[in-house]
């Protein structure tokens, strides 16, 4: 990753696709949902003037990063594989380019091959929530195609990983991953590296909190970190609630974790979001 000094001090840049996107403030990326299986409804978008509409909002409210996927990886789904991810994905990604030819597109897929066709096609991030581990062509083609990677840790697959998570140091372990992750990434030419910890996939609700509550410990594998907790069930569970009625606790979480250095959150309703930012932004210059 690229690394620039400024009045605050050090700070990072990601080069995406030409595209250097500041890292000293954080960003907010919007989902975009190509499924009809993603757990919570509002996200969901298939026809391409909706996915046309959903990015405009997206944009206008402030998002610096569009991530799309076109598979659900909720607890319990089951893969539709790489070939109906690409005949949802290269669609959208191609419209998005031409209307948006400014934003800066992410691909959630743990498939190589769909990664390399959809940079192809004008997307300038990778991310995978398997880090490689569901695909070895994964690292090495997101080193060759030259782009930013988002290496998620998760327990199991999301077909079986909220069945029997455990731990006997979640952060440790989990740590422990990325350290590995890093050195594999880098040998692979991968110049920007993004740590996701990977909220609600293998993890209980008390893993999620006490991950949330440490995470500053990641900031010693000096890469940007990424923070995926919108309207997940660490938030509704724990407030016997439903996704749809999480939006309050997620701005919550998104605070806690912009005041621990989180980088990039990766959420469903960017106004909100944007707004965290903005206030913790505030506070952290008093």
């Amino acid at each position: 990753m690229d690394t620039m000094e400024g009045k605050n001090g050090e700070y990072t840049t990601i080069n995406c696709q030409g595209t250097l996107l500041d890292l000293s403030k954080p960003v907010v990326m919007g989902i975009i949902n190509i499924t009809e299986d993603s757990f919570f409804a509002g996200s969901r978008t298939q026809h391409i003037d909706l996915i046309l509409q959903r990015a405009a909002q997206l944009l206008k409210e402030g998002a610096q990063i569009l991530d799309i996927g076109a598979q659900s990886t909720r607890p319990g789904s089951v893969s539709v594989g790489p070939d109906i991810e690409l005949e949802r994905l290269l669609p959208a990604v191609r419209t998005l380019k031409e209307h948006f030819p400014q934003a800066i597109l992410s691909i959630d897929t743990y498939y190589a091959n769909v990664a390399e066709q959809t940079v192809n096609a004008g997307a300038a991030i990778i991310n995978d929530i398997s880090a490689g581990d569901l695909d070895a062509e994964m690292i090495p083609t997101a080193g060759r195609l030259g782009v930013p990677y988002i290496a998620m840790h998760m327990q199991g697959t999301p077909t079986d990983m909220q069945q029997h998570p455990h731990y006997e140091d979640v952060t440790l372990e989990v740590l422990d991953y990325f350290v590995r992750k890093r050195a594999q990434c880098l040998e692979a030419g991968i110049k920007d590296i993004i740590i996701d910890p990977g909220f609600g996939f293998g993890k209980t609700i008390a893993h999620n909190y006490t991950l949330l509550k440490k995470l500053n410990v990641f900031h010693m594998l000096e890469c940007p970190l990424l923070v995926g907790i919108s309207r997940k069930s660490m938030i509704y569970k724990l407030l016997e609630t439903t996704p749809a009625e999480a939006l309050n606790g997620t701005t919550i979480l998104h605070t806690l974790a912009l005041q621990q250095g989180a980088h990039i959150l990766r959420v469903h309703d960017v106004k909100a979001a944007v707004e965290a930012v903005k206030i913790t932004q505030y506070m952290n210059r008093l």
